[in-house]
């Protein structure tokens, strides 16, 4: 998380509709030799109290977490390198805009039997947001096949308590200085997801 707390003006909602939207980030533990991460999609409750992902089970995290342990997921969003050129005013450097929500707790593992209603739950979703096509469910699966497939992926919920942001959007630019930049970002930044990146810049988050 940037230090800066003018990067820092979205609200806990904010961060949380975000990274809900997003529904993936990369999922860290300490584990005896060093962090452990897994790159993972997951279903965040409507409170935003909690969260719900699987993993394969042989991944190190599965593996690894034989009692609940503290945990973090980083969603990240658009981001590109900004020119100096681009503020159009003088003595700037190169920087990098990018958006970031961190959400903490503890990690724990889930019954076996708590995993299918997770799928489901999660493939909907997902699936909703790809209207008006026929959604995927499990039931499409024949029930060797599904039997399979969960045999080999285990249930997790982190239940939050924390709700990091970081929305570095040149806050601490003048209003024109900022939006100038934003054009460039839209018609040359290099990152992921610039444009989006770019209407952000029009309108970043304030108290």
């Amino acid at each position: 998380m940037h230090p800066n707390p003018i990067f820092r003006n979205a609200d806990i909602s904010r961060n949380l509709d975000y990274a809900r939207e997003r529904g993936f980030g990369v999922l860290s533990i300490n584990g005896s030799d060093g962090p452990l991460l897994a790159h993972v999609p997951f279903l965040l409750t409507d409170d935003g109290q909690s969260l719900d992902l699987h993993l394969v089970r042989s991944n190190p995290i599965a593996r690894a977490l034989d009692k609940p342990a503290t945990a973090v997921i980083a969603v990240t969003g658009p981001d590109s390198y900004i020119s100096p050129d681009w503020y159009g005013v003088d003595d700037q450097v190169p920087t990098w805009n990018y958006i970031a929500v961190h959400l903490r707790g503890q990690l724990e593992r889930l019954p076996d039997d708590a995993l299918r209603n997770m799928l489901d739950r999660q493939s909907a979703h997902f699936e909703d947001q790809l209207s008006p096509k026929s959604p995927w469910t499990t039931d499409k699966m024949t029930p060797d096949a599904l039997t399979t497939m969960m045999r080999q992926i285990v249930p997790f919920r982190l239940t939050i308590q924390t709700v990091e942001g970081t929305w570095k959007l040149s806050q601490n630019k003048p209003d024109a200085v900022r939006e100038r930049a934003a054009g460039y970002v839209n018609g040359f930044g290099m990152g992921c997801d610039p444009a989006i990146l770019a209407g952000l810049m029009l309108a970043p988050p304030r108290k």
